[in-house]
């Protein structure tokens, strides 16, 4: 695979750089017959040029070259710009696409070419699949948290399209096919739907006019309380009312599908109830409270996992440096069988680095090698950098962190963010973890390959970009290199710009070489009209020279 891409790498470069010594020849040739306004007539051709390349002054030069490197320039900052936004060459994209089926390139209709076709169609669908997007168990509450961002700096922390999917996450967790049944459910329902932020909530008022709806005091908590006090209070009391409708629809679940789909929204309304009371005690500083909600909302719903409330569990116990604990939770899902994510990969890392970072030292391990637990916390910093490379540029702050969004890519830019964002303080406190990972800044190209993981999805940076915000810079993995024809197009550009400097400050000397670069140009094209003369019949050479 990687010899076919050089291959077809060497071939588009090939194809543009003969396209383009072609274009300037065939213009330069073009500009010679406009100058001399004479017929083409190979006798007297030769030595027309011949006369008129040595009665050429210095300025032709200039302007010759000065255009070159005007024309170069024009297409290194178009390239420049497409590389930018596209990710890719655009010369090499239409010397690949269009050019090379021209110069005898693989017919895609062919049968051989059938099962290329469809294994990139199976890679592309994996693809996707990997750039499955997840919700962030840590987000942040819009009223409290988001909205203050943007009324203190005026930028806007969550894209549209994060938006967009926290809306169909609540259409999905808080509605169901009997809600029209019930007036304020009803409302609810459209206000969900609702685009504007204070349509929604107007709409939750007017719900709880007619009744206490859990789901309204959900979204005027999220979106209206200005602080982390007040949403906890629209929460208690959401609380109440949720309670109350999960368990009358526990005791009908079994009458219908209608009832069983009824009690199955109660049942996510009133997780996600109290999964939020205990982030706003963890927020308020009541951490151990926090924890004691959490462990007992996994006990009484053990099997919804899609809220990943074990991950806000690790959080709140490092903050109370509770090592054992985590490692007993880790213990429960850091398992081959359930999906990783960057919480647990660089949380066990963490604790493998604390056994042994505070006495660390590179300079002692390369002497007498690594110990045991020094390898086995070297192994779990590289697992955990495999699975995501991002991290390490927000922990050793080398990139500037923002607020996280409310929907995450494994694996991804927006995935580091949400984990750095709150287990930075965590990996401060240990000591000598951050210069044990500090060894791992420069991640190695081998690991994108994928020795502990799936090899690393190329899908990453185009769903970052429409899950982070635009005045964020996206992180990259693996770094992209410049295109050829960029590296092409630029030392073109400072070639002839310099010749263009140098005819200008030495026209003499410039012109000496010029006409001794045409003249040895021109030799081939002598000998060959020589020897053509020189075979070819008088009378047969006059008559082709008159057509």
């Amino acid at each position: 695979m990687a010899e076919a891409g050089f291959l077809e790498q060497l071939k588009s470069c090939m194809v543009w750089s003969w396209t383009y010594l072609w274009t300037v020849w065939f213009f330069f040739m073009l500009f010679l017959v406009y100058i001399l306004r004479v017929p083409l007539k190979i006798n007297d051709n030769l030595s027309t040029v011949s006369m008129f390349l040595n009665t050429l002054t210095p300025k032709f030069y200039v302007a010759l070259t000065g255009t070159s490197s005007l024309i170069s320039g024009l297409i290194l900052i178009f390239e420049w710009w497409y590389f930018r936004k596209y990710g890719t060459s655009f010369i090499e994209q239409v010397s690949v696409s269009h050019l090379r089926p021209l110069l005898g390139g693989v017919d895609n209709n062919t049968p051989s070419n059938s099962n290329t076709s469809n294994g990139d169609a199976d890679s592309s669908r994996q693809s996707v699949s990997e750039c499955k997007v997840w919700r962030n168990p840590l987000n942040l509450f819009r009223g409290a948290e988001y909205n203050r961002y943007t009324w203190v700096t005026g930028r806007e922390p969550l894209t549209y399209y994060d938006m967009n999917l926290s809306a169909q996450d609540h259409q999905t967790f808080f509605t169901c096919d009997t809600d029209h049944m019930r007036p304020a459910d009803a409302i609810m329902q459209k206000a969900w739907r609702e685009r504007n932020p204070q349509a929604r909530i107007s709409a939750a008022h007017e719900a709880l006019e007619l009744n206490e709806c859990a789901t309204a005091f959900i979204l005027l908590a999220e979106e209206e309380a200005t602080t982390i006090v007040e949403a906890e209070k629209l929460f208690k009391q959401a609380l109440k009312a949720g309670e109350g409708c999960y368990r009358r629809s526990q005791q009908l679940q079994h009458h219908g599908s209608q009832y069983e789909a009824q009690h199955r929204r109660d049942t996510n309304v009133l997780v996600y109830i109290k999964r939020r009371l205990a982030m706003c005690a963890r927020k308020l500083g009541r951490t151990r409270e926090a924890v004691k909600m959490m462990r007992d909302l996994m006990k009484e719903f053990p099997l919804l996992s899609m809220f990943n409330i074990h991950e806000n569990l690790l959080e709140a116990l490092l903050e109370l440096q509770a090592y054992a604990d985590v490692q007993a939770v880790l213990a429960k899902y850091d398992d081959i069988s359930l999906p990783k994510s960057a919480t647990i990969c660089y949380t066990a890392a963490l604790l493998k680095a604390r056994a042994v970072s505070d006495k660390f030292s590179p300079e002692a391990a390369s002497r007498r090698g690594l110990s045991t637990a020094e390898m086995n916390a070297v192994e779990a910093i590289h697992r955990a950098v495999e699975f995501n490379p991002h991290v390490p540029k927000y922990l050793l702050e080398m990139k500037s962190l923002i607020l996280p969004p409310e929907h995450i890519l494994k694996r991804g830019d927006s995935e580091a963010i949400a984990y750095a964002f709150f287990h930075l303080q965590h990996w401060k406190r240990v000591e000598g973890a951050l210069n044990l990972l500090h060894s791992f800044r420069m991640i190695p190209y081998p690991l994108e390959k994928g020795h502990l993981f799936y090899p690393y999805p190329i899908c990453t940076e185009t769903a970052d970009r429409e899950l982070l915000p635009s005045f964020h810079e996206v992180s990259v993995y693996p770094k992209k290199e410049l295109p050829f024809f960029i590296l092409f197009t630029a030392g073109l550009c400072s070639f002839t710009a310099m010749l263009a400097l140098l005819t200008h400050q030495f026209p003499e000397l410039m012109g000496v070489f010029a006409k001794a670069f045409l003249s040895t140009l021109f030799a081939p094209l002598n000998f060959v009209m020589e020897k053509v003369e020189s075979i070819l019949p008088s009378s047969l050479w006059h008559q082709l020279t008159r057509i």
